[in-house]
């Protein structure tokens, strides 16, 4: 069993860190075009409870001194905001009717 990734006040979303704690905006796009559907919600069904805990939580830190826990749990938290659309609107990964269109971000925050 590797060791925690996430602050102890949120070993409940550990069972998620693996899959969804990446470090940039591709590597969760990708997770999501990669998973099921089943897999976001349970993603989504943990995570969005916990949104308020965990953004008060973050609050005490600056994202330029943020420790690697806080910042595995930041990353939990962009990765909502990415299976959101397909949990809430779409009901599937991709966006619906965009056929081979691909999504590229050349530029994104550091954290």
């Amino acid at each position: 069993m590797s060791s925690p990734q996430l602050p102890p006040a949120f070993a409940d979303l550990e069972p998620f860190a693996q899959k969804w704690c990446l470090p940039n905006e591709h590597a969760r796009y990708a997770a999501r075009l990669s998973g099921t559907m089943d897999e976001m919600q349970s993603f989504y069904d943990a995570m969005l409870p916990r949104g308020d805990a965990v953004l008060d939580y973050l609050e005490q830190f600056s994202l330029d001194d943020m420790p690697d826990d806080a910042e595995h749990l930041l990353q939990l938290m962009y990765a909502l905001i990415v299976v959101s659309f397909p949990i809430e609107a779409f009901h599937q990964p991709k966006i619906p009717d965009t056929g081979a269109a691909v999504l590229d971000f050349t530029i994104e925050p550091t954290r």
